[in-house]
């Protein structure tokens, strides 16, 4: 009789071997897939709440009196309390930084200065929301959070003023101040560490 070497049996145990390491490749490549389709949509989560945020900011400085002149009153519209309006007007005092605080506004920074929104805390976790403001928090804006694949927490924004003169206007030293306003927000998606910071600088209608 022939002796028997056990070739067929190591061929089948290489083949099963390579079988093993394919598919786990493909399930790391499937997995590795749905992360990046899962992140990608949580980015787009947080993209699309600072978009909001912008609408809802450049609504705050349009009706120039939407709230009760502190955050998180709701109490939206044109013909809110009178407040907000003056904070509005040419001659109101807007303080470098974050001043008035919890009113989300604040004078451009100087010349050469770092920008107003790079050194303040514009998630509002670091100073409790001093120097910005939450999405409808003088609006009266709803945006639902915390679910699902919703925005783990509202949107913040925060608004520079700025002077600014279109073409044809009066730029004298003189010359009435014309404003334009900066705005700057932050999009959160369904997880804490999923961001999106947007600006937008906007001109009011007087």
């Amino acid at each position: 009789m022939k002796r028997q070497h056990g070739a067929s049996l190591l061929l089948t145990l290489l083949m099963m071997i390579c079988v093993m390491l394919i598919g786990v490749s493909a399930s790391q490549l499937a997995l590795e897939g749905e992360q990046a389709a899962r992140a990608g949509r949580d980015r787009q989560t947080a993209f699309q709440a600072a978009e909001d945020a912008l609408n809802d900011a450049e609504r705050d400085v349009a009706a120039g009196a939407p709230g009760a002149g502190a955050p998180g009153s709701g109490d939206g519209g044109a013909d809110g309390p009178a407040a907000r309006r003056a904070m509005f007007g040419a001659s109101a005092e807007w303080g470098d930084g974050c001043s008035p605080p919890g009113q989300g506004m604040a004078e451009r920074a100087a010349e050469g200065a770092a920008p107003v929104w790079e050194r303040i805390d514009l998630t509002g976790a670091e100073d409790g929301g001093r120097c910005s403001l939450e999405f409808g928090a003088m609006t009266g804006a709803g945006m639902p959070t915390g679910e699902g694949f919703l925005p783990f927490q509202r949107p913040r924004y925060i608004i520079e003023r700025m002077q600014c003169h279109q073409p044809g206007e009066d730029a004298s030293a003189g010359a009435s101040p014309s404003y334009c306003y900066r705005v700057t927000v932050i999009g959160f998606g369904s997880k804490p560490e999923t961001q999106a910071v947007l600006q937008s600088v906007y001109r009011r209608k007087d």
